[in-house]
């Protein structure tokens, strides 16, 4: 697990200076401190840069990247392939010669003897990199099925510049860094565009695709494809089989999933909370390890959000060491700045500094590699949103009474988090209902917040906006290929994985707070062959009657304590600022330091009149607990945007990033 950089010019001509593309492994020092190397040979205007998080094959000289094999490629890879030792050994027997044991080497050697496709195709794991091959002049840029791992590009005009972070990109000192009008009203409200982000002109490649960059002339062709996508079977080609058979399957391949992900030259560890998803996983690490699994869990200071004595429950039915983390206001927002300068997107909620925190203590104790629970939701319809959905619109034939029974009663249970995992009030996007057949209740939330969002937008951008639908920018990302003629629970799990897994999860709940602190996550659920199974599901062992995650509770019926096995889906989710007075006046301060009246008129992003509105509604004993809710997602919003502001468009990036190379002592 690593960070990756390059820079691939408009013509060979162009000599790729090598301080900019060390300055690019020096900011992103924290993906990989073990050791990092750079290739720029002339004559090809294309170079890159990596820094190295050693987890296979810890030789620092072996395992050095960028590989630049037989003066033809050039590749720079972050993230780990599952498997690869059956690939290696398969190449050696036809003769190709490797020169480490890192998983990373595999695909430069299968490109060479299969191209791009065939090698895509072999891949299993969380990844991205970087491939030039000579023979073609071509970049390719590629992103694992998922978006585990990040993956940002902009186009110059003079070249093209990528890297893992965004702050990557904008090290480079061509690249300018402006908050571009769209993104900042979409950070506002949660959920992104598929592939845009909150900077102008710099993008994101889309979970699933690789593009493929070619010059001449001067001009780049970019070309986008599509290898991978979750594919639902349509009602009409769904297979039926008995109920033992999903059980039964999905057991085979969450433990297979769970067994290649333990594999690493580092000890190997399991985040833990009170959930079936991290439960399940450690149960599977542990029958398969042969130590004993140290398991970490964050517990917070209000009991109605802390899940600690399930999560140690389960340690000890199994034997694990578990460590826990308590944390309280001073720790989440006093992090708060240091977390929005990884995630470079806003937050709703402090678990993303919750998560940094644990990343934190994760390497304070010698661990760099933990299994997590992340994608369970997304493949066996955990979330709320997705059972209310169902209710809604995906039980033929079904009692009209009894539904309404059981929404009240998900309402009922899910009470804390109306307003962020339940909508507070009905949204309706004309353009998502066109594509989807309704809009899925998961976006209901963020596309509710429309309205407020677009009076907290400065006046001198708010004509940009005026018009914007976000819902339709939203629905023209969605491929109507993978939509058509599927179950409602499809299409709402379909919605989820492709805005909120990707923008959201993956991101300040994923890769950017752990890597932060120099730390891999590998979430077994998202392993592509299980997603796959998972497809197969009828959506009524996904959810049965009014029990979410049906199929995989009986997978795991034998590994879960009783308690957990029959016990609802609780939202993993930081106490609102709402609900405690010091984490209240804890964010109140960071918005004086950061949105005061001078830097709102600095920035021109917030309009300061709106804002000392929702403050005040917060402070009302007449705001309803759902609105408190939705109030305090968009307080942080703006919070997080007046920091992207601060650190990525009122300081130059790339002398922050030489200064960073200076003090590392890589000046070259």
């Amino acid at each position: 697990m690593c960070g990756i950089a390059g820079v691939f010019a408009s013509s060979k001509d162009c000599y790729i200076d090598s301080q900019i593309l060390v300055n690019m492994a020096a900011i992103q020092h924290h993906r990989g401190p073990d050791n990092y190397g750079y290739c720029n040979p002339k004559s090809l205007g294309v170079g890159m840069s990596h820094s190295r998080l050693s987890i296979i094959d810890l030789n620092e000289e072996r395992g050095r990247q960028p590989f630049w094999l037989n003066g033809t490629i050039i590749y720079a890879h972050n993230g780990e392939f599952y498997d690869f030792q059956r690939i290696r050994a398969d190449l050696t027997a036809q003769g190709f010669q490797f020169k480490s044991k890192s998983d990373s080497e595999i695909v430069p050697r299968l490109f060479k003897h299969l191209g791009i496709d065939k090698t895509l195709e072999q891949l299993r794991g969380e990844f991205a990199f970087s491939l030039y091959d000579e023979q073609e002049d071509a970049l390719y840029l590629v992103r694992d099925r998922f978006g585990i791992k990040p993956l940002y590009w902009t186009n110059t005009g003079e070249e093209i510049v990528f890297g893992s972070e965004v702050k990557v990109v904008l090290a480079h000192p061509s690249v300018n860094a402006e908050i571009d009008t769209h993104g900042l009203f979409h950070q506002l409200i949660q959920v992104m565009v598929p592939g845009t982000t909150a900077f102008k002109g710099i993008s994101q490649v889309e979970p699933g695709h690789m593009l493929k960059i070619t010059r001449k002339n001067g001009q780049f062709h970019i070309d986008t494809h599509k290898y991978w996508d979750m594919d639902f079977p349509e009602l009409k080609m769904r297979s039926k089989h008995s109920e033992e058979f999903y059980i039964s399957g999905v057991r085979k391949h969450l433990l297979e999933a769970v067994q290649l992900r333990l594999n690493a030259d580092v000890p190997v560890g399991c985040y833990l909370s009170g959930g079936i998803d991290s439960c399940s996983i450690l149960g599977l690490a542990s029958a398969t390890a042969q130590e004993k699994i140290k398991t970490f869990t964050i517990a917070f200071d209000n009991a109605d959000y802390d899940e600690t004595p399930i999560a140690t429950e389960m340690a000890q039915s199994v034997g694990a060491e578990q460590e826990i983390l308590t944390l309280n206001a001073d720790l989440l927002y006093d992090n708060f700045e240091r977390t929005i300068w990884h995630t470079e997107r806003t937050i709703y909620n402090t678990l993303a500094v919750a998560k940094l925190m644990m990343s934190q203590r994760v390497r304070h104790v010698n661990y760099k590699v933990v299994l997590t629970g992340e994608g369970s939701d997304e493949l066996f319809a955990g979330y709320p949103a997705f059972r209310k959905d169902m209710f809604l619109h995906g039980m033929d034939g079904l009692d009209q009474e009894q539904a309404a029974a059981w929404q009240q009663t998900l309402e009922a249970n899910n009470k804390l988090f109306q307003g962020a995992m339940l909508p507070k009030d009905e949204y309706i996007s004309d353009d998502i209902n066109e594509k989807v057949g309704f809009t899925p209740s998961c976006l209901q939330p963020w596309l509710g917040c429309t309205g407020a969002a677009k009076q907290l937008i400065h006046q001198d951008r708010r004509e940009e906006i005026i018009r914007y639908e976000p819902g339709t920018a939203i629905a023209e990302k969605l491929d109507q290929q993978y939509l058509k003629g599927r179950h409602p629970l499809d299409k709402a799990q379909y919605v989820w994985i492709k805005t909120m897994l990707e923008g959201q999860i993956l991101t300040w709940g994923g890769d950017r707070v752990d890597m932060a602190n120099s730390m891999e996550a590998r979430p077994a659920f998202l392993d592509h062959k299980l997603a796959e199974f998972a497809c197969l599901v009828p959506p009524e062992m996904r959810i049965k009657g009014n029990r979410e995650k049906h199929v995989l509770r009986e997978a795991m019926k034998g590994l879960l304590p009783e308690t957990l096995y029959n016990r609802e889906k609780f939202a993993f989710m930081a106490p609102p600022a709402h609900t405690d007075q010091d984490k209240w006046q804890k964010l109140k301060n960071l918005l004086d330091k950061f949105a005061s009246p001078q830097r709102l008129e600095q920035a021109k992003l917030i309009d300061p009149g709106f804002l000392e509105i929702l403050i005040q509604r917060q402070e009302s004993h007449t705001t309803s607990d759902a609105e408190k809710i939705q109030n305090d997602a968009l307080l942080n919003h703006v919070l997080g945007i007046m920091i992207l502001y601060h650190h990525f468009v009122a300081q130059d990036i790339s002398k922050v990033a030489y200064d960073k190379a200076q003090a590392l002592g890589w000046v070259v």
